[in-house]
């Protein structure tokens, strides 16, 4: 009876300590693994979280401004579309453009690295090539041959005819010498004893002779056509690009954009906009002759009555890649053949013409 009680009681303390391990509510006592977030505490200061910068992968930096310079002339008159819509942010590329007077103010732009594009003389191009050690590119022609024979009171519509004239011109040992000097040979004229060449400083001052006496002279455009405007009986007697045709199978390319070859290899692709936005510029300019001409007046070029009539004559033409180096390269080695010295002692190597 005794180890009954006994049992009972021992069961009873049981029920009673288990009723003790719940809560009086009935609600479960927290683990040790809570999930809520832990604050740091620093100097008794609350920690503040810093913003996160996520890299994306793009470059941070401003859009590249193409800095180009143009001789004031032929060269530059097939880029004033270009220049016009760049203004009124019409073109993929942005650019900051200066008008030189002479190839001697673009040199030191080119070779101290304070434009990237330049338009200049393609003797010229050849020049800085060899005088930077090939740290210039040809990327494009503009002008072919702007170069004529005019006259007043002389019968000449022949190269022939041109034997025992006295010729006014401008540039001695320049690329239009070498281009005359080339055509005469071809024609059977000695150009050192069959005609007298009479140098003059520019161009304007063979225009004051004209407008006083006869005579016969080498002019480039547009200043054949300014004149033929002030100076009456003037004429052009002979198209001396049509007379180099004639003789050679490449044409005579007076001018070429160039490119500095660092600014090349960090920007291809704007370069490469470059080429396709200043090729449609040059196809503008030939085809819309009259609002061309106006366009080229705002930029100080010459005065658009005047540009209207050069234009057709200026031979704007422009060419890249093989057909470029094709041209280009047989008309510097004629020069190169004729003087060195105008293409700058040596002819360039294969690495001066770019291609896409």
């Amino acid at each position: 009876m005794k180890r009954r009680t006994m049992i009972l009681v021992l069961v009873m303390m049981i029920l009673l300590l288990v009723s003790c391990g719940k809560s009086s509510e009935g609600t479960e006592v927290p683990t040790t693994t809570d999930q809520t977030p832990v604050q740091e505490e620093t100097n008794g200061e609350d920690v503040q979280e810093e913003p996160v910068e996520v890299e994306t992968g793009e470059p941070d930096s401003e859009p590249i401004t193409i800095r180009l310079a143009g001789l004031k002339g032929p060269t530059t008159m097939g880029a004033v579309k270009l220049l016009e819509d760049a203004k009124a942010g019409l073109t993929e590329n942005s650019y900051d453009f200066t008008l030189a007077t002479s190839g001697d103010e673009v040199v030191p732009l080119i070779t101290q690295g304070e434009v990237d594009i330049a338009l200049i003389p393609s003797n010229l191009a050849s020049i800085l090539y060899n005088k930077t050690q090939g740290k210039i590119h040809v990327i494009a022609s503009n002008v072919l041959g702007v170069q004529a024979i005019v006259a007043k009171g002389e019968e000449i519509s022949s190269v022939a005819d041109l034997k025992g004239k006295t010729i006014m011109a401008t540039g001695k040992g320049t690329v239009p010498e070498m281009i005359l000097r080339i055509i005469l040979k071809a024609n059977g004229i000695d150009p050192d004893a069959d005609v007298t060449m009479d140098w003059r400083a520019e161009p304007t001052e063979i225009v004051g002779v004209l407008s006083q006496d006869d005579g016969v002279a080498m002019l480039p455009q547009p200043f054949v056509t300014v004149a033929m405007s002030k100076v009456e009986g003037l004429v052009e007697a002979i198209d001396l690009s049509s007379e180099w045709d004639n003789e050679k199978p490449f044409p005579i390319v007076t001018g070429v954009a160039v490119v500095r070859s660092e600014f090349l290899q960090d920007n291809k692709a704007l370069v490469d906009q470059f080429l396709t936005e200043y090729q449609a510029s040059i196809e503008f300019v030939n085809s819309h002759v009259e609002e061309a001409a106006e366009l080229i007046e705002s930029y100080d070029i010459v005065k658009a009555p005047i540009a209207v009539k050069a234009i057709p004559k200026c031979h704007l033409h422009f060419m890249e890649g093989e057909e470029l180096k094709s041209a280009l390269s047989g008309f510097l080695g004629v020069i190169h053949e004729e003087e060195p010295k105008a293409v700058g002692g040596e002819l360039p190597k294969d690495d001066f013409y770019y291609e896409k």
